[in-house]
């Protein structure tokens, strides 16, 4: 049952962003010319990445909608919901007439349904990652809840291929109806997903807890504190939307190098971030879930800096290399970590909203990263500003989780229990 579900989880996941990612990935190279063309290139540019971050907005009101669904209702509910609505927004997207057409109606629709791929995307991974970490076996939770980020991650990279004939063409079919076809293909998504979806199992520790009639009341009562470090702790997201569409924007808009070229970048840190993944997250069922994801928060902290550099002079053998190292390899050990890491701070009758509410609070910085420091760091030479920003971040996420308890090692049934709790039945015992 663990491996079917990490199986449907990682397919799940890939198909559910590759929805959500070629949407960053048109915002960055064709929404600027279609849906804001009266603008300056800078502000289009600007405006087309800000709509990107607006999903992002509904994000946080759909965690509480669907955590309270998950932990109320069962996951199941949530996952199937959850790909129907990204499938169904993301081809529609695909359908939208532009500004020539219809003036600034193009760019309010195009809000409209970046709003509801953000409220789709808000319970789908912290569902999986509940269903996951609830089937694992207890000396291998951090491995096969994994599989939902490596899913992701394989979304993209599905995103990013895409868009590479899509990007190679010329310029004017490029921006009549070359870049609706990847939205087109979500239709796809939604029957194959739905398909393996429907087939999953409810998990045995959902089954046998007791499910809180407002369980958000019972979050904040008696894991506050969690919620927190995983707000700060899940802004670390911003190195992915940072590598993913700024650094795209930059290394094409503003230094000239190829659509082609950049996009390469992406798909080959995505391949190695498979495997790593995986790899990385079994090692920190092994030494610890802190020790892992807080070495890739220094090592991102650090890499960003070479990473803008090279791009700035168009070195593009040190981009690539930098771009594998860094999202590849780095940004893997926070990947890979963060859906036990979290998962495990809550009992069983809250983990999905726990994980839904303090994610989503945090992605909300994440998402609107690019357009942020797009603004603070505009220019040729405004890689600097960026990068700090991004070591910022990190070293944010890395404080918070500094904090936290260390929890491989516990027992599933024991995660999230206050220690008095946990040892109370030893001591009536005893006594």
């Amino acid at each position: 049952m663990a491996r079917k579900t990490a199986l449907a989880a990682w397919i799940g996941s890939a198909l559910e962003y590759y929805d959500f990612f070629i949407y960053g990935t048109a915002a960055a190279l064709v929404f600027n010319k279609v849906f804001f063309p009266a603008t300056a290139p800078a502000t289009g540019t600007l405006l087309a990445l800000a709509t990107f971050g607006v999903g992002y907005l509904a994000r946080p009101l759909g965690a509480f909608v669907l955590g309270h669904i998950g932990d109320r209702f069962g996951r199941k509910k949530v996952l199937v919901f959850t790909l129907l609505l990204m499938g169904l927004a993301t081809f529609a997207v695909g359908c939208l007439p532009t500004y020539g057409s219809v003036g600034v109606l193009a760019p309010v629709l195009l809000v409209v349904l970046r709003l509801l791929q953000g409220l789709s995307a808000s319970g789908e991974q912290a569902g999986a990652n509940s269903m996951s970490l609830e089937h694992a076996p207890e000396h291998r939770r951090a491995y096969f809840t994994s599989f939902t980020l490596s899913g992701t991650q394989a979304g993209q990279i599905l995103a990013t291929a895409v868009f590479l004939p899509v990007a190679a063409l010329p310029q004017d079919d490029l921006l009549t109806w070359g870049w609706r076809v990847p939205f087109w293909c979500s239709a796809v998504v939604v029957v194959v997903g739905l398909v393996i979806r429907r087939r999953i199992d409810e998990t045995t520790a959902f089954k046998r807890a007791k499910a809180a009639k407002l369980p958000v009341v019972t979050l904040f009562r008696n894991h506050w504190a969690d919620v927190l470090r995983v707000v700060l702790a899940a802004s670390v997201a911003s190195v992915s939307t940072i590598f993913s569409v700024y650094s795209l924007s930059y290394g094409v808009n503003t230094i000239g190098l190829s659509r082609t070229s950049m996009l390469w970048v992406g798909v080959l840190a995505n391949v190695v971030a498979l495997a790593a993944i995986p790899l990385l997250a079994g090692l920190s069922d092994r030494i610890g879930r802190k020790p892992v994801f807080l070495a890739g928060c220094g090592a991102c902290a650090i890499l960003i800096f070479p990473y803008l550099w090279s791009i700035s002079i168009g070195a593009y053998g040190l981009v690539l290399a930098l771009g594998i190292l860094m999202s590849g390899v780095a940004y893997s050990a926070i990947n890979g970590i963060w859906p036990s890491l979290y998962g495990e701070m809550f009992s069983t009758e809250v983990r999905l909203s726990g994980m839904a509410i303090g994610t989503q609070f945090g992605f909300l910085l994440a998402g609107f990263a690019p357009s942020v420091v797009s603004a603070i760091g505009s220019g040729r030479d405004g890689w600097t500003a960026v990068a700090i920003f991004t070591a910022a971040v990190c070293a944010m996420s890395a404080a918070a989780i500094s904090t936290a308890r260390e929890t491989f090692r516990r027992p599933t049934e024991q995660l999230g229990q206050p220690v008095r709790e946990r040892f109370a039945p030893a001591a009536v015992q005893q006594a």
